[in-house]
């Protein structure tokens, strides 16, 4: 089973994301680094990519938890999705990957 983990943003002016989602979600970022700052609203990270657009995100990508990435993404290609991120290990023992819908709607994955 998967649970909704995480919803990433890209965004190209970090300074100015803060301030609007510092705003919007009422709270401080329990992380602030120049590659993400984070926040968690009631168990759910928000977060801000500004290497988004750069690895070709061009909206937020939600980011299921799961208990196997590479189970799930062989199991969402067969059932139509497109990878777009390989498996990767993003450090702290996270691993993730990236597809697509055949509407173009993104699914990130997280191990968890």
């Amino acid at each position: 089973m998967s649970t909704l983990g995480s919803i990433i943003y890209p965004v190209s002016d970090l300074d100015a994301a803060k301030k609007l989602f510092g705003t919007l979600l009422g709270a401080e970022p329990h992380t602030d680094t120049p590659y993400y700052v984070g926040y968690n609203i009631n168990g759910l990270e928000i977060a801000l990519n500004p290497n988004g657009h750069a690895q070709g995100l061009k909206g937020s990508v939600p980011f299921w938890t799961v208990p196997d990435v590479a189970a799930a993404v062989a199991e969402l290609v067969a059932a139509g999705a497109t990878l777009t991120q390989d498996t990767k290990d993003v450090g702290g023992g996270a691993i993730t990957a990236a597809l697509v819908d055949g509407d173009g709607n993104a699914i990130g994955l997280i191990q968890g």
